[in-house]
């Protein structure tokens, strides 16, 4: 049976939000999201991106390899918990460990949160509330076939930080163009873009789409 994950597209996020108030009525973080929407680049731009838990496949969770109590459980489908309330010790591991900056640290309640993929959802066939809600369908629910027979772009889960390579459940959706995500290669060209503004030269339009 083919694996169901998320697919994230910036390229449809039109910044409205409804992905972050959807989750918070997940029943385990009830009233708060784990889904946060990030703007791009405000100083020049609109545009905005959701950022949710990639669920890391390979290396296996960094989150869950440094956890001293081994408090972040991985579901046999590849479903990346939350800690969990009886072990985690609030030592902050998790939250320098991730290299796409997700997990919560709620210092009142000494508990890492982040998206668990509204597992309780999911583990019984339906959607996450942030696909749901999505007007655009920047997030998106299905398996990998659903997604080339019926979407627009490249779906990858190969993303590059430098030296660090990550593969993961969840999907960034890419141009076709694109075989990985490689984050220092888009900073350096927007920091190219950022010169050329500064120098009175248009900013090539690449330099922006994530």
């Amino acid at each position: 049976m083919p694996v169901k994950t998320l697919f994230v597209d910036p390229s449809r996020c039109i910044g409205c939000r409804a992905c972050e108030a959807a989750c918070r009525e997940c029943d385990s973080h009830k009233g708060e999201s784990m889904v946060m929407v990030d703007f791009v680049d405000r100083a020049t731009s609109v545009a905005t991106q959701p950022t949710v838990c990639m669920h890391c496949e390979d290396p296996v969770a960094p989150c869950a390899q440094v956890c001293p109590v081994m408090a972040i459980l991985i579901t046999p489908d590849g479903v990346v918990q939350q800690a969990e309330t009886s072990r985690c010790i609030a030592c902050r591991n998790c939250v320098y460990a991730c290299p796409f900056g997700v997990p919560k640290m709620d210092a009142e309640a000494r508990l890492m949160k982040k998206c668990n993929l509204c597992y309780d959802r999911t583990s019984r066939g339906l959607q996450p509330w942030c696909a749901q809600a999505c007007p655009t369908q920047a997030l998106w629910y299905g398996d990998y076939e659903e997604f080339v027979n019926q979407r627009r772009g490249r779906a990858v889960r190969h993303t590059v930080f430098g030296a660090q390579e990550v593969r993961t459940r969840v999907c960034h959706v890419l141009p076709e163009e694109q075989s990985r995500l490689d984050v220092v290669a888009l900073l350096k060209e927007a920091q190219l873009a950022a010169a050329e503004a500064n120098l009175g030269f248009a900013p090539r339009e690449e330099a922006w789409v994530l």
